[in-house]
C-alpha cells in the first residue's frame, strides 16, 4: 500500500510540474504574438516593396500578371488551363483583373446579349402590330370616286381616325381600304357602318386580319406648304430597274402634265423601283391617277396618291 501511494504522489507531482511548464510555454507563446503584431503595425502597408513588379501603382494589373483559374476552368478547356476564358484576379474573389477578356468569350457574351434584345424587340413588335391590327376595320365595296378624305369623314364619328389606306386598281369599279383608329373601342363601332351608301354602293365593314403599314412620321408633311406638295405628288410603284428617272419623267409629262421634281429610288434587294412624283399642277396628280396599269419599260406600273412631300435633297458638306 505504501509503495502504491508513494506512486500516485510521485505521478501527481509530474501532472502539476508539467502543466506548469505548459503554461509558461502558452504564455510566452502569447508574447511573441503581441511583439509580431505590434511590429507589423508599424509598417507601411503600401510601401513599394510589398507589391510585385507586376502590380501597377493605380490598382490594376499589367499584361503579364499571372492568372488563375479555378478546377473547373481547367476541366472544361479540354486540354490543360483555359488561360482565354479566364478572367479571375490572382485573389480568391474571383472579381476581373481588368486584363483584356478573350476575343471569342467576348463576342460570345455580346452575341447572347444581342439575341436577348432581339428576341425582345421582336415581341414587343408583334404585340404591336396585334394590338394594331385590333384597332383597324377593313372595308370593301368602295366606289371608285371616293377618296380617303371621304372614308375618314364618314368614320369619323366611331372615334379617331390614324390612318385611312385606299387600296385596289383605280380603274376597278370597286376599291377597298383599312382604316386604323385610336382605341379599340372605334373599331368595334365601325363595324355598325356596314352598309351605308357611300357613292353609288353600300360598304361592307369587317374586321381586319392586317394592320396598316406605318409611314414614317419624319417623312409627313410638316407644314402647310408640305400638305400642298403632298395633293401635288403621287406615289409609283412597280418600275422595271433598266427605266431611268429622265424616262419616269418623260412618260408622267407626256401624259399627264409639267413634272416638277422626281424621286427614283432602288436598291439592289428587290426587282423593282419606285417613285415619288410631283407636278406642277394638282389636276396633273389626279390625271396620273389613271396611268395605274400602264406600261413603264416591261412592267405595268401603279399608282395611288402620296402621303409624303417630295423633299428637296440638302446638299452635302464639302469636307476638307
Amino acid at each position: 500500500m505504501a509503495a502504491v501511494a508513494e506512486n500516485a504522489i510521485g505521478s501527481e507531482n509530474q501532472f502539476i510540474h508539467s502543466k506548469a511548464a505548459t503554461c509558461d510555454s502558452e504564455s510566452e507563446y502569447q508574447r511573441d504574438v503581441r511583439k509580431l503584431v505590434d511590429l507589423l503595425s508599424k509598417l507601411n502597408p503600401s510601401a513599394k516593396e510589398f507589391f510585385p513588379s507586376w502590380r501597377k501603382s493605380d490598382g490594376r494589373l499589367s499584361a503579364d500578371a499571372p492568372v488563375f483559374v479555378t478546377s473547373a476552368d481547367y476541366f472544361n478547356s479540354g486540354n490543360g488551363f483555359n488561360y482565354g476564358n479566364s478572367n479571375k484576379d490572382s485573389s480568391s474573389d474571383g472579381s476581373s483583373n481588368n486584363q483584356p477578356m478573350n476575343r471569342r468569350g467576348f463576342g460570345q457574351r455580346r452575341n447572347g446579349y444581342n439575341q436577348g434584345r432581339r428576341r425582345m424587340n421582336d415581341r414587343a413588335r408583334r404585340a404591336e402590330r396585334e394590338e394594331s391590327i385590333r384597332r383597324t376595320v377593313y372595308v370593301s365595296d368602295i366606289d371608285q370616286n371616293v377618296t380617303e378624305e371621304h372614308l375618314a369623314e364618314l368614320f369619323a364619328p366611331c372615334g379617331q381616325v390614324v390612318d385611312c389606306r385606299v387600296c385596289g386598281d383605280p380603274h376597278s369599279i370597286l376599291r377597298f381600304a383599312f382604316i386604323e383608329f385610336a382605341d379599340e373601342e372605334g373599331a368595334m363601332v365601325a363595324l355598325n357602318i356596314g352598309g351605308t351608301l357611300l357613292g353609288y354602293y353600300p360598304v361592307k365593314v369587317l374586321p381586319s386580319k392586317t394592320a396598316i403599314l406605318p409611314v414614317n412620321p419624319k417623312f409627313l408633311p410638316k407644314s402647310n406648304d408640305e400638305r400642298e406638295m403632298v395633293v401635288r405628288t403621287v406615289y409609283c410603284t412597280n418600275i422595271d430597274k433598266k427605266v431611268t428617272q429622265s424616262e419616269v419623267k418623260q412618260f408622267f409629262e407626256q401624259v399627264c402634265g409639267e413634272v416638277s421634281r422626281l424621286r427614283l429610288l432602288g436598291d439592289n434587294v428587290h426587282s423593282t423601283r419606285i417613285a415619288f412624283v410631283e407636278f406642277v399642277q394638282a389636276e396633273s396628280a389626279i390625271f396620273a391617277l389613271n396611268c395605274s396599269g400602264m406600261f413603264l419599260g416591261s412592267l405595268q406600273i401603279r399608282i395611288s396618291p402620296s402621303k409624303t412631300p417630295v423633299r428637296p435633297r440638302i446638299p452635302r458638306a464639302a469636307s476638307h
